[in-house]
């Protein structure tokens, strides 16, 4: 599996170094847990290169900005990944980095570049074909793992379907998704954890969606849905729950489990972990 990461450190005069991890994007997120003097250590333990990895080979990335003290990342696997402990993760991230401003990349290496002034389509691959997840049975083996890789889209007030989250959002297939879902599986109500979701009201011609990890032109999607009005909720899933009429209950979140899973998986990573 693809493991790549691309990480940045901006100078404070504005000048800035590239870096290619080839192992290092699994885990991205606890290793930056570690602090902004452990986490620049590790970095430039890398090799400096210029090969930006475009938003299809970039599974994470980290840009410090050591003047702005800005750090701005993405992961697609890790604890702020995952539902349980995406606040969690994110709240430590912010204690770690005390003084900081952490923010997250939805756009993926895009987004790194636009914060540098680059132009974000050299990591752009608009001619690709679209990748889309296969629509999942209610009793799919997928589904019984506690966190199940999947993005859940409902459609008005009573239909639920669920798509394997291992390539393009759904989001990106544009009104062609309602034509996909046309006599697919439906869930019923989906109660599982997601990492990805859409919900579509026909009759308004409205579409909102949400991801924790980042999807490529993630600020450009109401090109892909002409004539409808797109909202992009980022990270806050609550959104989808509140307009699915009941379709889309996650599970509820106990936020000091959650802090104490990641601090545990961050001591695994420090115990364990082979450097990039």
């Amino acid at each position: 599996m693809a493991d790549r990461a691309n990480f940045v450190v901006v100078r404070e005069s504005g000048a800035y170094e590239l870096y290619l991890s080839r192992f290092g994007a699994v885990g991205i997120d606890l290793d930056l847990l570690a602090g902004p003097t452990e986490a620049l250590s590790m970095v430039r333990r890398l090799r400096v290169d210029d090969w930006w990895l475009d938003d299809v080979l970039c599974q994470g990335a980290a840009l410090i900005d050591l003047g702005r003290r800005v750090l701005l990342m993405f992961a697609w696997e890790g604890p702020s990944a995952v539902m349980r402990h995406r606040a969690a993760a994110l709240e430590l991230l912010r204690e770690a980095w005390a003084g900081w401003d952490v923010r997250w990349a939805y756009d993926g290496p895009a987004e790194l570049r636009t914060y540098l002034g680059l132009d974000p389509e050299l990591v752009r691959d608009r001619d690709r074909d679209l990748l889309v997840g296969a629509l999942l049975e209610p009793d799919a083996e997928d589904l019984a793992d506690p966190e199940p890789m999947i993005a859940v889209v409902t459609v008005g007030s009573d239909r639920c379907h669920v798509v394997a989250n291992v390539a393009d959002h759904p989001i990106r297939e544009g009104p062609s998704l309602l034509d996909r879902l046309v006599g697919a599986p439906e869930q019923g109500i989906c109660r599982m954890p997601a990492e990805a979701g859409v919900h579509v009201d026909p009759v308004r011609r409205r579409v909102g969606w949400w991801v924790l990890g980042a999807s490529a032109e993630a600020y450009e999607m109401s090109r892909r849905w002409p004539g409808w009005t797109v909202e992009f909720w980022k990270d806050r899933w609550e959104e989808h729950a509140r307009l699915s009429s009941g379709q889309f209950q996650p599970p509820l979140i106990d936020r000091e489990r959650a802090l104490a899973e990641v601090r545990a998986a961050l001591a695994h990573r420090r115990e364990t972990r082979i450097r990039p």
